[in-house]
């Protein structure tokens, strides 16, 4: 198990991913931000299905940056309830591994 973290985040639109991405990485609250567009969700919202085109966002921190970046998301982001979830990185090459936990420290 390793330090780092990648914190997945979904956006309404690959302007707001981007807002994100650059506050968080400007801030050193992440190292990198990562954006994939064109996903598509289907979820339960307000007692009913609903199909939205969203963007994935994924930063790369150290557990450490949790809270912070999760303030961050939920001051920039449009939703009421976005999605802000760490995943545990187990194992990586170490010289990255290193240079997310440099490039993160605020």
């Amino acid at each position: 198990m390793t330090n780092a973290i990648f914190i997945y985040v979904a956006c309404g639109d690959i302007r707001e991913a981007r807002k994100i991405a650059a506050h968080c990485v400007s801030k050193r609250l992440a190292a990198c931000g990562n954006i994939f567009p064109n996903m598509e969700s289907v979820f339960w919202w307000n007692d009913d299905i609903q199909s939205e085109q969203e963007v994935v966002l994924i930063l790369k921190t150290k557990k450490d940056n949790f809270d912070s970046v999760e303030k961050a998301v939920k001051s920039l982001h449009s939703y009421e309830c976005p999605c802000v979830c760490a995943l545990p990185v187990e194992a990586g090459f170490q010289a990255y591994l290193d240079w997310i936990d440099h490039e993160s420290s605020q």
